[in-house]
């Protein structure tokens, strides 16, 4: 047994399945990383709290079994993350979206070896709606400022109000809003981050462009 599983995340408690393919995915991160970039080298050491952690607060927010698209996955934060803990629902699924191949193909491999629920498409954001045309849910973490992930998300969000998305931001999250809010009109919950005081998980709804 292995007892340096993590027993709860954000405070959380963590069944020992989910722990244990977060502990795999922290493995095979570490492995693939030393020879692609996959986060900002400066934060690999604190792979758990600054990423993992990090990462899972969008699926704690709302714990459901969505249809996620998750989008610039790159190393996996936060898509493979959720991906992860719909494998203990056994429902749900995460697209995720990531435009470099070597990182698609860590995406593959992240997902193949954790058994988590989700696919990944080799393809640029701005042709992802045809190739995904419905979900329920869209992330996105240190991908964009939030007018552009507003504007990435429109052709899902605008024709189907319910459709949320979550995106993780740092400090300066309240300048992005009010630029937003010059080009959309949309619901705001700001949920502060767990991990940093500064930062924030904001999730979006009833999204819709203003006229110019």
């Amino acid at each position: 047994m292995n007892t340096s599983l993590p027993q709860s995340l954000n405070g959380l408690r963590v069944s020992r399945e989910t722990a244990e393919r977060l502990d795999h995915f922290s493995r095979l991160f570490q492995k693939w990383a030393k020879s692609i970039n996959l986060v900002a080298p400066s934060t690999k050491e604190n792979l758990w709290q600054r990423h993992i952690a990090d990462s899972m607060q969008i699926f704690q927010i709302h714990p459901a079994p969505k249809q996620w698209i998750d989008l610039g996955s790159g190393g996996g934060f936060p898509g493979i993350i959720t991906a992860i803990c719909l494998a203990e629902l056994a429902d749900g699924w995460v697209h995720l979206v990531e435009s470099n191949n070597k990182k698609a193909a860590f995406l593959r491999v992240a997902l193949a070896e954790t058994g988590a629920r989700g696919s990944v498409h080799p393809i640029r954001i701005e042709d992802a709606p045809a190739a995904i045309p419905r979900c329920d849910a869209i992330s996105a973490r240190a991908l964009a400022d939030l007018t552009q992930l507003l504007d990435y998300c429109a052709d899902w969000m605008i024709p189907a109000p319910a459709v949320t998305a979550y995106f993780h931001k740092g400090r300066d999250y309240q300048s992005e809003i009010d630029k937003a809010v010059g080009c959309f009109d949309f619901d705001l919950v700001k949920h502060t981050s767990v991990i940093e005081p500064d930062s924030v998980v904001l999730e979006i709804a009833n999204l819709s462009r203003k006229i110019q």
